[in-house]
């Protein structure tokens, strides 16, 4: 039996498991962690965390600020996530617009979310990102 959806603009629902999300992990290619540390650390101005030895024999890259992680795993055959993607919350959408049109990263806006504002960046592996804040007013 398949229930009924929510509107959107419902009120979250506890479940017994109590979920949340630790982290997002977005694959790079092999060998790509410094321009990775360029982008997501130079750039977004995440910081780099230390993966445990037994992980990170593995290459790749954690960063984290605020209440975001993402982990930047090494895939062989590395496909980019052109459609899939993080949605990551920000407090000042038009202020991390104007950051990174100023570093010369193409924004691309998206106004089909009610209640959100919200665009669209590519890593440089063309991992699509969104960047979304409440709409207000």
């Amino acid at each position: 039996m398949t229930a009924t959806p929510l509107p959107y603009a419902s009120e979250p629902v506890a479940s017994p498991f109590g979920y949340g999300i630790h982290h997002v992990q977005l694959a790079i290619p092999p060998g790509a962690e410094d321009e990775a540390r360029s982008f997501y650390i130079d750039l977004l101005g995440l910081l780099e965390v230390a993966k445990p030895p037994v992980l990170a024999a593995r290459g790749g890259l954690w960063v984290r600020a605020d209440r975001l992680e993402i982990h930047l795993g090494i895939e062989q055959d590395f496909r980019a996530a052109a459609k899939a993607h993080p949605g990551i919350l920000v407090t000042d959408l038009d202020a991390l617009d104007g950051h990174l049109t100023g570093q010369g990263v193409a924004t691309t806006w998206d106004a089909n979310f009610p209640g959100m504002r919200r665009f669209y960046v590519h890593d440089p592996f063309g991992n699509r990102i969104e960047f979304l804040q409440p709409a207000t007013g």
